[in-house]
């Protein structure tokens, strides 16, 4: 089953994940949309090195090229993946504030979504 990918917008109209990707150069702008397949294709079952579960069902597509750590936060409603928001892994661990984000994210478009 092919998943598809959708870019949060806030009520604005803005794309974090969007403007996230616009800032990276061409090159990893590539890999990310490799992976970004890979991830419609698969949706849940990709696992690591591609993708992985954080928590509250808040989940991230794991990109490494040279030394950057890319990382984009998701979660999956039916057949759909909702891309939140990128950013660049500085730490160990996924911060805690990013989850936080995404997850009042996914609240804000379940609310225009009416789920």
């Amino acid at each position: 089953m092919a998943y598809l990918i959708e870019f949060y917008q806030t009520m604005e109209g803005d794309s974090p994940a969007a403007d996230f990707l616009a800032e990276l150069p061409v090159k990893v702008r590539a890999k990310v949309a490799k992976w970004m397949q890979l991830l419609q294709e698969e949706g849940p079952d990709l696992k690591r090195p591609y993708a992985d579960m954080l928590r509250d069902g808040i989940r991230e597509l794991r990109v490494s090229f040279g030394h950057l750590d890319i990382r984009l936060l998701y979660f999956i409603e039916g057949g759909e993946i909702v891309v939140t928001h990128g950013f660049l892994k500085k730490t160990w661990q996924t911060p805690f504030l990013e989850i936080e984000k995404a997850k009042k994210y996914r609240v804000e478009w379940q609310r225009v979504n009416e789920l």
